[in-house]
């Protein structure tokens, strides 16, 4: 398998996640904003996006952290998604996301929400050590006009050093 980096994204990457984030399907499960967003977003200082690459330097996926600002130490994987599913590419960039979130700010619990539906992130979560916290019945609009769960799950700082 190869390696995973992440890099500071920068407003000429914002198309490259755009694209991603409108492939086939991904509007179930993590959403999409439109280019304005994205940029306010990365002027945020709350806020930081990454672009993972591959050991060539292309692109691979995308992924966002909000809530740096979090008095209590409360850090969201807002979003993770990868251009190409089934490589383990995003197992990789959670790996690397967790690490950087744990080793650079003063985090004390990572977490996230994954759709119920969405059995592939869900595991992948859970085999990097999330732990499921709840769920928020129907929270999510989709595309089709329904409603679907979010499952809320976290990571600690004692449970990332544990495994470190």
């Amino acid at each position: 398998m190869t390696a995973v980096t992440l890099r500071r994204a920068t407003p000429d990457d914002i198309g490259y996640v755009m694209q991603v984030e409108r492939l086939p399907g991904y509007d179930h499960f993590i959403g999409q904003f439109d280019a304005d967003r994205h940029r306010q977003q990365l002027d945020d200082p709350a806020m930081d996006y990454f672009i993972g690459e591959d050991e060539a330097g292309s692109p691979v996926g995308f992924t966002i952290l909000s809530g740096l600002d979090n008095r209590d130490g409360n850090i969201c994987i807002k979003r993770l998604a990868v251009a190409v599913p089934e490589r383990g590419y995003g197992s990789r960039m959670l790996a690397a996301i967790i690490d950087y979130a744990f080793s650079t700010t003063p985090v004390h619990r990572l977490w996230l929400d994954v759709v119920r539906d969405n059995a592939r992130a869900w595991n992948v979560y859970r085999k990097a050590g999330f732990q499921d916290e709840g769920i928020l019945r129907e929270a999510v609009v989709t595309p089709d006009g329904g409603r679907t769960d979010l499952v809320m799950m976290s990571m600690l700082r004692p449970e990332w050093a544990a495994r470190s």
